[in-house]
């Protein structure tokens, strides 16, 4: 059992995903500081409020037995922000380079040549392998030992001579 825990521990892809985990939460801080130190202030400006997170419209003020009901649209428009920065670094960071990469690999490979022969169809086929079963058994020359039998289109059906 520990043999193959460590084989699993010791192959590439589990190390590969360690490090993205560790690189992903190091960018996920720069994201934030980005956010609550540069976004989220300008924000604040353009609708007047003290902290993007905070702003919000007061459906209810709060009361003795109640506390106040906002709908806090501020910590929503922060979110999206931190995750259209995200997306955009890992489209630019990951995507376009990878899509860069495998065009310049299929310009790499040789383009494959088109077949000599035309592919047959499937009755000409099956016409081939009765010709060259009829010159195994010695029953004559190919096609020109009898005429073809048709085919009938229901295999439960016998063949019309």
């Amino acid at each position: 059992m520990f043999k193959g825990f460590r084989e699993f521990i010791l192959r590439g892809n589990v190390i590969d995903l360690a490090v993205a985990v560790v690189i992903g939460a190091a960018f996920t801080a720069i994201v934030n500081g980005l956010v609550t130190g540069l976004f989220n202030p300008l924000i604040s400006l353009l609708f007047d409020a003290s902290d993007i997170a905070k702003a919000g419209i007061t459906l209810r003020e709060a009361s003795p037995g109640h506390e106040a009901v906002v709908l806090a649209w501020g910590a929503v428009i922060s979110a999206v922000i931190q995750f259209l920065l995200i997306a955009t670094a890992v489209y630019f960071g990951l995507i376009v380079p990878m899509n860069y990469l495998k065009k310049i690999q299929l310009r790499k490979k040789p383009a494959e040549e088109a077949p000599a022969t035309p592919a047959l169809t499937e009755t000409e086929l099956l016409v081939q392998i009765r010709d060259l079963l009829q010159e195994q058994r010695g029953g004559g020359s190919g096609a020109h030992a009898a005429a073809p039998t048709p085919v009938s289109p229901d295999p439960t059906t016998p063949p019309v001579a």
